[in-house]
Formats: structure tokens, sequence, C-alpha cells
């Protein structure tokens, strides 16, 4: 797919105002080779959803951490599509039912994971236990949930099989923003739990210098 270079951003894809803007804002600062926007762009908090920024000798966590814990995932059934149409309406539904949309959790059927046995956890804790215990007491509270604005769960059929897909679109319901915030406000001698004043959709990046030669910070969905 070909790529238009617009004020020095490779977009591939339609450009979107917003992310454009919040792109050539990030071109601005630091020292940054390349900034470019993927097909599936939008605009996102400091940095553009979808966006990359390469730079030369830092790192920026403005660009890493908001969007902690947002993914996407496609899984192929065994199903046709024409197998569920019928009964398409009683299926989103329940979807619907058993699985939290929007801010907070409305199901409080409780879920786990071997990811809270992970050992990298202890990032947390070498900053405080406090620190520790709110930010796992949120990711397990939080587990199980879609989260708000463009985030999804659908059911869709392949075109060239009739194959059922499930797909989804979860966000990073708050983890990923108190990640980043936590370590700029480290970065800026303050608590890892204060509030980072000034913060918005807007501002330009935070940006690190690092031990490393290069950097390359890709934004999530």
């Amino acid at each position: 797919m070909a790529y238009q270079t617009i004020d020095g951003v490779r977009v591939w894809g339609v450009p979107d105002a917003g992310a454009l803007a919040q792109a050539i804002t990030c071109s601005e600062y630091g020292d940054v080779v390349q900034t470019s926007l993927m097909a599936d762009h939008h605009k996102g908090y400091s940095q553009p959803i979808g966006g990359v920024v390469v730079y030369e000798g830092q790192i920026s966590p403005s660009g890493v951490g908001y969007d902690i814990a947002c993914g996407n995932k496609a899984v192929r059934t065994n199903l046709q599509a024409s197998d569920v149409k019928p009964r398409i309406a009683g299926i989103m539904d329940e979807i619907a039912r058993k699985i939290s949309f929007g801010i907070g959790r409305s199901n409080n059927e409780k879920v786990d994971h071997e990811l809270f046995d992970d050992p990298d956890w202890a990032v947390y804790s070498a900053i405080g236990r406090q620190e520790h215990d709110k930010l796992k007491a949120l990711a397990r509270d939080q587990l199980g949930t879609v989260g708000s604005g463009n985030h999804f769960v659908d059911l869709f059929e392949e075109t060239a099989t009739g194959r059922l897909w499930i797909g989804n679109h979860f966000g990073d319901r708050g983890f990923g923003h108190k990640t980043a915030s936590g370590f700029i406000n480290l970065a800026a001698g303050r608590d890892f739990l204060a509030n980072a004043p000034g913060e918005k959709m807007d501002q330009p990046p935070f940006y690190w210098v690092s031990a490393a030669s290069s950097a390359i910070c890709i934004t999530g969905p």
C-alpha cells in the first residue's frame, strides 16, 4: 500500500485530521527520525493510535504507556455464519448481558488469569507496595471487560468461506493511563499516584534520553 507524506509525516490510508495534527506535534519534540501513521490510525492521548515515532537515543512513555492493556483479537470458529444468523439478535443480547461494556463493570462474575502471577508485577512493587496493590486490583477488577469509546465485541462472516469469526477491540480501562502517568510523575519528581497536572489529549509527548542508540514508539489500537 502506498503512502503519502504530509508535513513530513508518512500517512497510510485516509488521513484523520486529529491524528495527523498529533503526529505533526510529535515530530517537533525530541530527536525524531521519522513519524508515520498506519492505515488504521486515529486520535489518541498525546500520540496518535496507530502511530509510529522513531527517536534517536530517546524513548517516549507517552507513546508506549497510555494504551497498555489495549488490544485486538479475532478468532475463527468452526461454525458457519449461516448457522447463527437466524439467532443473531438473541446471541448479541446475550453478549451484552454477559460482558461489561462502557465504564466500570456491570457483570460481577469473577475472572482470573495467570498473568497475575507474572514476575513482571515486581516492577510496581519496586515503586511501592501501595502502588503495586492499587494497580493490580484495578487490573483484576477490569479483567473480562471491554471498555468504552470505540471498543466492541462482534461477530463477522468470512466472505470466501462463510465461516463465523468473533472479534473484539478492548481498551486499557484506566490501567494504561495510570501506568504512563505514574512513570511520567516519577520523572518529574512527583509521587507515582499523583495527578499529573495539565494533561490534555493534544499535549506534546514526554520523552526521555535512552541508553539505547535509538527507539521506536508504536502506539497500539
